[in-house]
């Protein structure tokens, strides 16, 4: 199964959204409904860009990721008032570089021990935030993969969006309340099962078998949900209800990554050491 099939597949199912969501505009109006219009707009142009950055190649992969994880850190460093944002992207320019140079070792090890001097002067937070939004976020373009990646892309980020649609659906037992009350477990269950059930329908795209790419999709997702939980967990300490504003309907880039930069890690294990 090829990328081509993927997006074909991608953009269906946006089209079928979209077709839904201006059905419920005119039938059911209400702020759940606006909001999920909002969100199926901002996918428009979400999926666009990962299509066109995989269509050009390996080199605007690796541009559109790294531009997305300097506008993560530079939400993360504003809302957190941890540091400077601009010698931040020195950290951004390694990492890639490294990456673009298949120089896995020094990028497996480089810097989470560089970005240490941050930690020896206090700054923990920042570490943190440096260590999400670059060296995690990276791990999704070292699958060095066209289909691969956007498999993964497909599978975590339609766990969110069903985690979003059965919470709002069924949804009633938060998982962590004094952390995120939106967060439920019958949106946690929905969103896995859902997501795992496409992921291993599309196993094609993977050199997985069917069972074996369940239990991908089953670990990504899970973790896509402690990253989600994470930074809920930040924005609650610090005041604030998303990270940005700059995706309408999402918040900011790092409200709509943050499930990405803690599932990156894990998938790019599993397909380098199961198959």
């Amino acid at each position: 199964m090829s990328s081509p099939v993927l997006l074909g597949f991608v953009f269906g199912a946006l089209l079928a959204a979209t077709i839904i969501g201006q059905i419920l505009r005119r039938t059911h109006p209400s702020a759940t409904v606006s909001n999920m219009n909002e969100r199926i707009a901002t996918w428009w142009v979400l999926c666009g860009l990962t299509a066109l950055a995989l269509t050009i190649g390996d080199i605007a992969v690796m541009v559109v990721f790294a531009v997305f994880s300097g506008l993560a850190l530079r939400e993360f460093v504003t809302v957190t008032h941890s540091g400077v944002f601009w010698p931040c992207l020195v950290f951004v320019a390694v990492q890639y570089g490294l990456l673009w140079g298949r120089s896995f070792g020094l990028f497996v090890f480089l810097l989470p021990v560089a970005a240490l001097v941050v930690a020896w002067r206090g700054r923990f937070v920042l570490y943190f935030g440096v260590m999400v939004c670059v060296y995690c976020f990276s791990y999704a373009p070292a699958v060095r993969n066209d289909t691969l990646l956007f498999y993964f892309l497909i599978v975590v980020e339609l766990s969110d969006v069903m985690q979003w649609v059965w919470g709002k659906l069924l949804g009633s037992r938060p998982v962590a309340p004094r952390i995120s009350p939106q967060k439920t477990w019958e949106g946690l269950i929905g969103g896995v099962l859902t997501a795992s059930a496409v992921g291993t329908a599309l196993y094609r795209a993977t050199p997985f078998s069917p069972a074996v790419a369940a239990v991908v999709c089953v670990a990504v997702t899970l973790a896509g949900f402690a990253g989600g939980l994470a930074m809920s967990a930040v924005k609650r300490r610090y005041g604030v209800k998303d990270f940005g504003t700059i995706l309408r309907g999402h918040g900011g880039v790092l409200d709509r990554i943050d499930s990405l930069c803690f599932a990156a890690p894990v998938f790019f294990y599993l397909t380098r050491y199961l198959p």
